[in-house]
């Protein structure tokens, strides 16, 4: 049901993109739709003993709630937030929803990173066109495993600003290329942890009851995550000092939301003072 709302979202985005007073709607209902879709996903993150994804889910109200002030207001800032959540949604929609590009995708992402996996004398073969086995466990790659939603999100954030011809093309070089690598390496890296269960020692707090699923949860959802969540603060930081313009955008943007949120804690204590007297 939620998945539904997804086109809708990106069309939104779209619109939101084409100037005229409809592009502030445009925009809030582009941001409702798929805040509803990512907070939707809850119950499988938590089956699946992800941490990252339901803290984000349950900071993202207070967010979609400010945002709809700001962009109500005017901001530009924020609809420069809103260009580039729209640029990543064109960019990932294509393999989202279109099943035949989607696979080609994980298709060619299975192929390289079996290449690494052999590169790196690791016993892994496939069983399934997009599943490996190695011993008793298997993993499957699907297109979040692909970094399809990187790329697209940090392209997404280099066409926040108005750049130079030279400047998209180093961006792109610096984005695209580089994520694309360095995932087959963790995807590859969860592969061989998960299916030699080198993190077995560690305590499983996963809450999954299935046999060795502490590794792959201790391997996925804790190392994986956290190193790529360092290399893309690394890579946004890289790609700050080949924009400039993006530093003015990201200060202009923080100063924004501390602005609204002082407006309204400013509000609300005045309220409370109110209900005293």
């Amino acid at each position: 049901m939620f998945e539904l709302l997804i086109p809708v979202s990106c069309l939104f985005f779209l619109l939101a993109l084409i100037p005229g007073r409809h592009r502030i709607y445009a925009a809030i209902i582009a941001w409702t739709t798929i805040i509803v879709v990512f907070i939707g996903g809850l119950p499988t993150w938590i089956e699946d003993s992800n941490i990252l994804y339901p803290v984000m889910a349950a900071l993202s109200l207070p967010f979609l709630f400010i945002t709809t002030r700001l962009l109500l207001k005017g901001n530009e800032a924020v609809f420069s937030l809103t260009r580039a959540a729209g640029v990543a949604f064109i960019i990932y929609a294509p393999f989202a929803f279109i099943g035949e590009i989607g696979n080609y995708l994980i298709a060619t992402v299975v192929h390289h990173t079996l290449l690494v996996l052999q590169l790196l004398g690791y016993p892994a073969y496939l069983v399934l066109w997009n599943t490996f086995q190695s011993g008793y466990f298997r993993v499957e790659i699907i297109l979040a495993c692909t970094g399809i939603q990187a790329i697209a999100i940090m392209l997404g954030v280099a066409s926040a600003v108005p750049t130079t011809t030279r400047q998209k093309c180093l961006a792109f070089l610096l984005i695209a290329p580089v994520i694309y690598i360095l995932n087959l390496f963790r995807n590859a890296g969860v592969i061989i942890t998960y299916t030699s269960q080198s993190f077995a020692w560690l305590p499983d707090i996963s809450g999954n009851p299935e046999y060795g699923y502490s590794s792959f949860f201790w391997a996925h959802n804790i190392l994986a995550e956290g190193i790529a969540l360092l290399f893309l603060i690394a890579l946004a930081y890289s790609l700050f000092r080949l924009i400039p313009a993006l530093g003015d955008f990201a200060g202009d943007l923080v100063q924004s939301y501390e602005k609204e949120i002082k407006s309204i804690a400013g509000k609300d204590t005045q309220s409370s003072e109110v209900r005293k007297d």
